[in-house]
């Protein structure tokens, strides 16, 4: 048998679900014990305080039929059976009750009513309002008669107090449960928090803490956190250094040609511009994401300068009016986005004729947006397109002034530093290639 629609009605959250798991058993049992307390001890007393109530009410009932005169029969009872501490009076039969009078929560007063009602002869109806005296209406030969005794006699005095300590001591033990679960439950919170922290290229302080799992986990965290660091800056101090070393004989042979006739060098120097802008790109390859520190910024003031600036250089790209009603900031490492965005107009730029770059910012997400009228990317390889050092077509490329195939490998970095994605697709406005950078805030 399957299970799975309790899905949909389980809580999500780790604290919601720990909740379940210990609150469910222990209202199970609360409300199992009470019931059969309840059956097992009120229902079973109160039947044989009943029982014998029911067996004075008969020596009241033989009393009566003695008694010379319907007057006469509270005196007579009163005589014989005195020490019973039962009153009779006689009543109109116009003021019988309709039915048994007695508050909706009496449960032994329900339970000795329905005992009266079948061994009681004559019995018309009982009133418990007053929770201090039992009135019991019954039908004799003298007429109808108005019996009243002592409630503690025919039940367990305030039997309601059972449920009222369960409930409380149930609220009082579910309160102290929740906060001793909220206290268990604040590490794995904080741990999540430091770790989500960290994909979106923060680094937070963090130190163990809660039960010893917890804290293995913890510590697990930081030494995954340690390494991934580390790689990081290995990668960047090598590329860096391999970078830099190669730009010294790039200078050096930027001179020699120089020296040569226009016609020989051109060639060469091209070569040279390309090798050039190749190193560049390695290098900022290197850095990656890491470059900078997260900052609260207007992301349409961000963009608008980026795209002053890449039209200025003569790129043919505009900005779009503001997309969305969101408003605010958003903590970003200013200069890794702007590498990415950069990245994004010039693959623009450098395949279409015209880019067109917007952003939206909502509650819940950023997103910035370039389009351009190239002849896009295919869907079967776009996601061959974000892997570093991939060129769908080397001698487009080249031919066009392209680099190493590492614009859209930033990006998508970048943008996973900041928690984000990078999303390839075609532009319905433009025919070429859409790129969005989707960031949660």
């Amino acid at each position: 048998m399957s299970f799975l629609w309790l899905k949909h009605y389980m809580p999500r959250g780790i604290y919601g679900r720990a909740a379940l798991i210990l609150l469910l058993p222990v209202v199970i049992i609360q409300l199992v014990v009470t019931v059969l307390f309840a059956q097992r001890h009120f229902e079973g007393v109160t039947h044989q305080m009943t029982d014998t109530v029911l067996r004075e009410l008969a020596l009241v009932l033989e009393v009566v039929e003695d008694a010379p005169n319907r007057v006469g029969v509270p005196a007579a009872v009163a005589a014989q059976l005195g020490a019973l501490a039962i009153d009779v009076t006689p009543v109109a039969k116009a003021d019988l009750p309709a039915g048994n009078r007695m508050r909706w929560y009496d449960y032994s007063g329900r339970v000795s009513a329905r005992r009266l009602a079948d061994h009681l002869a004559g019995f018309q109806a009982l009133d418990l309002n007053n929770s201090n005296l039992v009135r019991v209406f019954v039908q004799t030969e003298k007429g109808p008669l108005e019996i009243s005794f002592d409630r503690r006699r025919i039940s367990a005095s305030n039997p309601h107090q059972l449920f009222v300590y369960t409930i409380f001591f149930g609220f009082l033990m579910t309160f102290i449960a929740f906060v001793y679960l909220r206290n268990q439950l604040r590490p794995i919170k904080r741990l999540a928090q430091v770790a989500e922290s960290f994909g979106r290229g923060r680094h937070e302080p963090y130190s163990p803490s809660g039960a010893v799992e917890v804290r293995s986990a913890g510590n697990a965290f930081i030494d995954m956190r340690n390494r991934i660091e580390r790689h990081i800056e290995q990668r960047t101090l090598m590329l860096s250094g391999v970078s830099h070393d190669l730009r010294t004989p790039l200078t050096r042979m930027r001179l020699s040609l120089s020296m040569l006739e226009d016609d020989e060098a051109d060639p060469l120097m091209q070569d040279v511009d390309d090798m050039q802008r190749m190193l560049d790109e390695f290098l900022n390859f290197a850095k990656g994401a890491a470059e900078g520190t997260p900052e609260d910024v207007t992301p349409y003031d961000l963009v608008n300068e980026i795209v002053s600036e890449a039209q200025r250089g003569g790129r043919d790209v505009v900005l779009l009016d503001r997309d969305g009603d969101g408003t605010g900031t958003v903590k970003l490492r200013v200069v890794a986005i702007r590498r990415a965005i950069d990245n994004l107009i010039s693959n623009a730029v450098r395949y279409g004729a015209r880019a067109e770059v917007s952003v939206m910012l909502t509650d819940k997400t950023l997103r910035i947006r370039v389009e351009d009228d190239g002849p896009g990317i295919p869907e079967d390889r776009r996601a061959e397109a974000t892997r570093a050092f991939t060129r769908l077509d080397p001698s487009r490329n080249q031919d066009l002034g392209g680099g190493v195939g590492l614009g859209l490998a930033i990006a998508t970095d970048i943008a996973r530093a900041h928690g984000g994605v990078l999303r390839l697709g075609e532009s319905r406005r433009m025919g070429g290639l859409r790129a969005d950078i989707v960031i949660a805030r």
